[in-house]
């Protein structure tokens, strides 16, 4: 598992290796949470091996007004098999969130991301708040120091579990609040980047 997450800022991996020129593939194994029910996550490899995207289409967490009061939480866990070529090995060094939201006054909003692979016993998260009053777009970074970043063994196939959660708490606000990860242009998604090297 990651540690030592920071919001936002520039990339920590500056003496990133270069991806291999062999095929990297995904298979997904389980998608699973009350965010992404069966048919609505995707995961795609990124076309220059850099890392994958994860597509959502009904992740949103509401709170207040007539919503459904189980909704103010949301979930989803998505177990990834990366196929790496020979020699190589990988870390999640950056994972960008995007997203619209909207708090009434006095309500609030959280996002929480991890990612640890199979037999890890490092399972940290890293949290980004959000207070209304607020309507529009958002987005969250989370960033590794290169000393921090936690390597997939090498010549070992592991899998990537990548657990986010969206939560809402109307506060003092009758209103509607939600957060959601859909970006501007209406896809809503994940970008996961991953720090290469050589076994």
């Amino acid at each position: 598992m990651l540690s030592a997450l920071t919001l936002s800022g520039p990339a920590q991996a500056e003496a990133a290796l270069t991806p291999p020129s062999g095929q990297v593939t995904l298979d997904v194994q389980t998608v699973n949470g009350s965010g992404c029910p069966a048919g609505t996550a995707s995961a795609t490899m990124l076309s220059d091996n850099t890392g994958f995207k994860i597509s959502y289409s009904q992740y949103l967490a509401e709170d207040g007004g007539s919503t459904d009061p189980t909704d103010f939480r949301k979930n989803c866990q998505v177990n990834l098999l990366v196929h790496i070529p020979q020699g190589f090995t990988f870390a999640i060094a950056r994972a960008d969130y995007w997203g619209k939201m909207h708090l009434e006054s006095g309500a609030t909003a959280l996002e929480r991301a991890n990612y640890y692979f199979q037999g890890s016993s490092d399972n940290n998260y890293v949290d980004h708040a959000f207070t209304g009053p607020y309507d529009g777009t958002w987005r969250s970074t989370d960033i590794t120091e290169v000393a921090d970043l936690v390597w997939a063994p090498c010549g070992v196939t592991r899998s990537l579990n990548i657990n986010t959660e969206l939560r809402v708490a109307a506060g003092t606000s009758t209103k509607r609040s939600y957060i959601s990860m859909r970006a501007s242009d209406g896809e809503v998604y994940t970008i996961v980047q991953f720090q290469w090297k050589q076994c």
